[in-house]
């Protein structure tokens, strides 16, 4: 009796691996799982730049880039800046982040110009904060219409 069981697994055994043995190989990818290409794709050309909704908000009207004097601020920084209502607030795109809050001050109004600072106000207490940029918009009140006046955007830093 036990060799009848012996040769009833070795016969098992011979049958499995003939069946191994005599099954073709499946190609890579074959059994639906992902396939990795290494052929180069066609070149295309640079994508479009994307297109942004403007920052001034519905009804503001943009002040001109000529009426816009943004040498004292940071190459990268933002220098949109329009009117609303009857031209007696002023509006611009400031930058803060991480833990920084932005603000805007009126720091003069003339006769022919009109200076804005950019405040960003960050945390005198180290603070854990995200690294992230943002651009709020801002508002300020100024004491008559804009007009046909320059705007001087100038920046700042404080630390509260």
């Amino acid at each position: 009796m036990r060799s009848l069981g012996t040769a009833v697994g070795a016969g098992a055994l011979l049958v499995a691996l003939v069946g191994c043995a005599s099954s073709t190989p499946t190609p890579v990818g074959a059994e639906g799982g992902p396939t990795l290409t290494t052929s180069a794709s066609p070149t295309t050309s640079a994508p479009e730049e994307p297109e942004f909704e403007s920052p001034v908000p519905p009804g503001g009207a943009e002040v001109p880039q000529d009426r816009v004097d943004a040498s004292a601020v940071p190459a990268d920084a933002p220098k949109t800046v329009w009117t609303e209502g009857d031209g007696s607030t002023i509006g611009v795109l400031a930058q803060e982040a991480g833990c920084g809050k932005a603000s805007v001050e009126i720091a003069a109004q003339g006769p022919e110009t009109v200076e804005v600072v950019l405040v960003e106000t960050t945390p005198a207490d180290q603070q854990v904060c995200t690294m992230d940029i943002r651009f709020p918009p801002l508002t300020a009140k100024l004491d008559a219409p804009l007009g046909e006046r320059e705007v001087v955007l100038t920046t700042r830093q404080d630390t509260k």
